[in-house]
């Protein structure tokens, strides 16, 4: 898919001194289902699991990140096939085959998820259902020199290539402690564009990432901090703010969180021995 699929151009009227008129490039939004299908007594299944708004394109590697993300699935060979429902690549509901012998708890997928370019997936309150669900701390020794840090928004703002023409999609990028950026995704959901770099980087057997370092175009919220624990991520750089909540899962399960990542500095909230800070 290329840059000109997922932008539409509207024409509007500008005020700039004088009224004019002329093209717009827009982030095209649109919604994606995701579908898991199975066996179930011999006889093929499929329950919807997910209702999203993203930006089209990778839209298997989404579909790959939030099962995993959102512990659904944690083993790639249980995926036989990544399908488009209907004709066409285009078509705005996914399926993930599962081979024949795995088995589904159909209990876990009466959860019904529903997710918004804005928030993410809702319903999460606490920290206490991270410990439920059975995710374990970040104890990777990964270390970036401060230096190093401060370079990678630019480098991952430069890697954007919708972003350009339309200035609204956020990105999700996963750097090398060289400073070396690896894979970016981007996308109008904060959440979808790092799905999308989860379920690649499943798929790649690249998981877990705790030699990486993940940088993130907007704020650090909590769903997007869960989401880096159940990638391993040991450092996450956001150019924006970090949520309470999300300073407090960083904290708890030992990544290192840093906010304000721009012009030459930056805040860390939680492990920042992994930056070599003194105090």
């Amino acid at each position: 898919m290329t840059v000109n699929d997922r932008t539409k151009s509207f024409a509007i009227t500008k005020f700039d001194g004088a009224w004019s008129s002329a093209p717009d490039d827009l982030v095209v939004e649109e919604p994606l289902e995701i579908r898991l299908g199975f066996q179930r007594k011999g006889r093929p299944r499929q329950q919807s699991v997910s209702v999203t708004m993203r930006t089209p394109g990778q839209d298997f590697e989404l579909a790959l990140g939030f099962l995993y993300s959102e512990k659904i699935l944690s083993e790639i060979d249980k995926v036989k096939e990544i399908v488009h429902c209907g004709d066409g690549e285009n078509e705005n509901v996914v399926r993930v085959e599962l081979h024949e012998d795995v088995d589904v708890d159909l209990g876990k997928l009466q959860r019904h998820f529903y997710t918004t370019s804005s928030c993410g997936v809702c319903g999460k309150t606490s920290l206490e259902a991270l410990t439920v669900t059975g995710y374990s701390p970040v104890d990777a020794q990964t270390s970036i020199s401060a230096e190093t840090l401060t370079a990678l928004p630019n480098a991952l703002r430069d890697a954007q290539q919708v972003f350009g023409s339309t200035g609204g999609l956020h990105a999700a990028g996963l750097f090398d402690t060289d400073g070396v950026l690896q894979i970016a995704f981007e996308d109008v959901g904060r959440h979808n564009a790092l799905d999308k770099l989860i379920g690649y980087s499943w798929r790649e057997g690249l998981l877990p990432l705790s030699d990486y370092v993940l940088v993130l175009s907007g704020r650090a919220s909590f769903e997007l901090m869960q989401k880096s624990l159940a990638a391993g991520l040991p450092i996450v750089a956001a150019v924006g703010a970090p949520s309470s909540l999300a300073v407090e899962l960083a904290e708890e399960y030992g990544i290192t969180l840093c906010g304000f990542v721009r012009d030459g500095r930056f805040n860390i909230y939680s492990h920042d021995w992994r930056l070599g800070a003194s105090g």
